[in-house]
């Protein structure tokens, strides 16, 4: 019997369409609700077999559940804002929008005709402005409570077409639209104080235990990167200044032979004004800020420079000298090492390099070690370490670390990898960012009752010379909402993540018009208790979306600490070509076989 598809299906569709089977509704019992999601698509044109595999799994969990008698909520929407439709745009001159909800469109029939059990009344689109107002919203709760807040920062900057890159749009070094070399320019961007729940976000990872996939867990944790250890002072010689650094290895400071400091950090310059090596200070640090902050992070040959001073080490008195080295980050801790080449690798190669002292203070316990080879990092017992000798490291940490509080010249410290993070985009298609300038009043948040901020449509795609906002007259002129003096807007737009780091919230309240999500419905729903998509979000958008939770559920929006009780990673679809020749031969089959007879195989390996 032929099954008639195009036909049969249609006539399902319509029916599952027009009577609404797949409705999440409320009810009294929260213990029958079951909250299944996929990580929502961005709309680039076509659903792909990754999305198929993804969504397929997805479906088949709702509709177990459903059978099950599980009162379940399985959403769709989509991830709309981004660079993408933005290059649309300056390549085609098809507004953004336009090329967005075009992709919507055929992106969403096409998930219809797969016939997967969403709840289409329920759908959210961030690039709706009934949705990134509260964006706007979550960003002016930020503010208020110090979460949000703005500074310089370091970014890649293309000097002819005067706008900011991503690190992907810097090839070889050079803008991938003009050919201009990039180099790191020092501009204002907002950032959410992530470092402010690391803590919090490194403890709970214990509760996802055995429900996550460890390789997950694992990730996060190496990326919040905790680790205890001390911040100490170390004197400048001949300059009322100070370099302060942390370190994990307080029990090695006996074997510090020199420091090292990110070319970047702004003492550099000043360490080496007036001194014979100011000149070649300068053009290192030219060098450094020439490299796009991808090619910042890899550093495959240590390289540095003297900046002809010396700090003075406060335990032993010894001097020190002072280098700009290009394998200590700025941004990074306080952007200053204590170098001791004898207990770290990084530290050894460079003083090999520029024949620098090494000096051995930890000896192992149970082997022996060839210090000319390499570095020692493990610990073991203290040498050439005055009152500290013969203790082991663990001890003489905690010793030395007193020492120092005592003098007043260090501390005990906990430090973290986790950066805080910058969600300033020079760019159009995104979130604006709800507060303006005012030369009287400073940083004014846009009023609540004033949201959305809406993105202008009359806009001009050039690719050049920052946000095309900046250029849109009647958005960036305003009025101070405190003295009503004119004011500028801010023009860079939120950082996509923003978007998808809450949405799985509005999803049980995408209609609301007063508040991003009623509190009650987001306590029936949440959390989400299973969540499908790619590992290779298992830092960023898992870790946004742990945060945004933390923080909603601080100002009494949600009541739960993580958003997803259990992740599964489908993992990725691949391409596997394979020949006509080679696929006759595994059915058996050669190239004089006929149709009928490949039918007839095809349909035998059905049956079985």
């Amino acid at each position: 019997m032929e099954y008639r598809f195009q036909d049969i299906e249609q006539e399902y569709l319509k029916k599952w369409e027009e009577e609404k089977i797949f409705k999440s509704v409320e009810n009294n019992d929260k213990s029958t609700k079951y909250y299944v999601l996929e990580m929502f698509p961005y709309p680039s044109g076509k659903i792909h077999m990754g999305h198929v595999r993804n969504y397929a799994i997805g479906d088949v969990i709702n509709r177990y559940y459903r059978m099950t008698g599980k009162n379940t909520l399985h959403p769709m929407g989509w991830d709309a804002f981004g660079m993408p439709a933005e290059n649309a745009a300056i390549k085609s001159g098809i507004h953004p929008a336009k090329w967005t909800y075009e992709n919507i469109d055929y992106m969403k029939n096409q998930l219809k005709k797969l016939g997967f059990s969403y709840d289409w009344d329920r759908e959210v689109t961030t690039c709706n402005p009934d949705y990134y107002r509260w964006n706007q919203w979550i960003f002016l709760k930020m503010f208020e409570k110090g979460i949000a807040y703005r500074k310089s920062a370091l970014v890649n900057w293309c000097p002819h077409d005067l706008t900011v890159l991503a690190n992907e749009q810097v090839i070889d070094g050079k803008c991938w639209r003009c050919g201009t070399p990039v180099v790191q320019k020092e501009i204002p961007s907002w950032y959410l104080k992530i470092t402010d729940y690391a803590e919090r976000l490194l403890q709970d990872l214990e509760k996802l235990k055995g429900k996550w996939p460890s390789q997950v867990l694992t990730m996060q944790e190496n990326w919040i990167g905790k680790s205890i250890g001390a911040t100490i002072k170390f004197p400048i010689k001949d300059l009322d200044e100070h370099l302060e650094v942390f370190t994990t290895r307080p029990d090695t400071i006996y074997g510090v032979t020199f420091m090292a400091v990110a070319p970047e950090n702004p003492i550099v310059l000043k360490l080496a004004q007036g001194t014979p090596y100011e000149e070649e200070v300068k053009q290192f640090v030219e060098k450094i800020k020439s490299l796009s902050t991808k090619e910042r992070g890899i550093v495959e040959e240590k390289e540095g420079v003297f900046t002809g001073r010396y700090a003075i080490n406060p335990l032993t008195g010894e001097e020190v000298p002072i280098y700009a080295a290009n394998y200590i980050l700025w941004g990074y801790g306080t952007g200053a090492i204590m170098a001791v080449p004898a207990h770290d690798e990084r530290d050894f190669e460079f003083a090999k390099k520029y024949s620098i002292p090494i000096k051995v203070v930890v000896k192992p316990t149970d082997k022996e070690w060839d210090f000319e080879k390499g570095a020692y990092e493990d610990e073991g017992i203290l040498i050439n370490s005055g009152p500290f000798n013969n203790l082991n490291s663990k001890d003489a940490k905690e010793k030395i670390t007193q020492l120092l509080e005592e003098k007043g010249i260090g501390k005990k410290t906990v430090n973290y990898r986790l950066r805080d993070w910058n969600i300033s985009r020079q760019r159009y298609w995104g979130t604006p960012i709800p507060v303006v300038y005012c030369e009287d009043c400073g940083i004014v948040p846009v009023p609540e009752e004033e949201l959305p901020v809406v993105l202008p449509q009359n806009v001009e795609f050039t690719g050049i010379g920052g946000s095309p906002l900046s250029k849109v007259e009647e958005f960036v002129n305003t009025t101070c909402p405190k003295c009503r003096k004119p004011a500028k807007r801010e023009t860079d737009t939120m950082d996509t993540f923003f978007d998808s780091s809450w949405y799985f919230l509005r999803y049980c309240d995408p209609k609301n018009e007063e508040k991003p999500f009623e509190k009650s419905k987001a306590d029936y729903w949440m959390p989400v208790d299973i969540y499908i998509g790619g590992i290779e979000h298992a830092v960023l958008h898992l870790l946004y979306s742990r945060f945004f939770t933390k923080f909603l559920k601080d100002i009494g929006l949600v009541d739960i600490d993580e958003p997803f009780e259990r992740l599964l990673t489908q993992g990725m679809v691949l391409k596997k070509w394979i020949s006509i020749e080679k696929l006759l031969e595994i059915l058996g089959l050669n190239e004089e076989s006929s149709v009928e007879e490949l039918k007839s195989k095809i349909q035998e390996i059905f049956n079985r």
